[in-house]
């Protein structure tokens, strides 16, 4: 299952970037996410940036750890997370537009086994629209946040 899903942002690329790689604080800018524990941190840069995230899923709390593999600063990172016999990566990117950013996120869930496989055809087809709305959701409180710490 692929979500993708995009918004455009009236702030600098370097304002977004700092605002999505604030994994610390990152419960009190996005209103899905009730709690981050850091886990590890690099001795520089994101790469190896490990942190367990609780969301409330369908009204019981879940949590996932997550770590950065892959990043270039100012443009892209990616997360993975591994849970339930799948491997969920999640892929930040930021272009900038003639007015402001451009801040686009890709969650792709890639099934690891027979089983997996399985329940993933019902995933796609009855989660994939409640993964959507919960990705935007976070990309709107994002711009919310980047933008108005722009007017202050």
């Amino acid at each position: 299952m692929i979500v993708d899903v995009q918004i455009a942002i009236n702030a600098s690329r370097a304002s977004v970037w700092a605002a999505i790689t604030d994994i610390e604080n990152a419960a009190k800018t996005i209103s899905g996410i009730d709690d981050i524990e850091i886990v590890e941190k690099p001795a520089s840069g994101l790469v190896g940036l490990r942190w367990r995230e609780t969301r409330m899923l369908f009204g019981k709390p879940a949590t996932a750890e997550k770590w950065i593999t892959e990043a270039v600063e100012n443009e892209t990172y990616t997360t993975k997370a591994e849970s339930d016999g799948f491997v969920f990566l999640c892929i930040k990117r930021i272009a900038e537009t003639g007015d402001g950013t451009t801040l686009a996120e890709t969650h792709i869930s890639q099934p690891q086994g027979m089983v997996a496989k399985l329940m993933s055809i019902p995933m796609s087809l009855f989660f994939k629209g409640v993964a959507k709305k919960a990705v935007m959701q976070d990309l709107i409180d994002i711009k919310a946040a980047v933008e108005q710490r722009g007017q202050v």
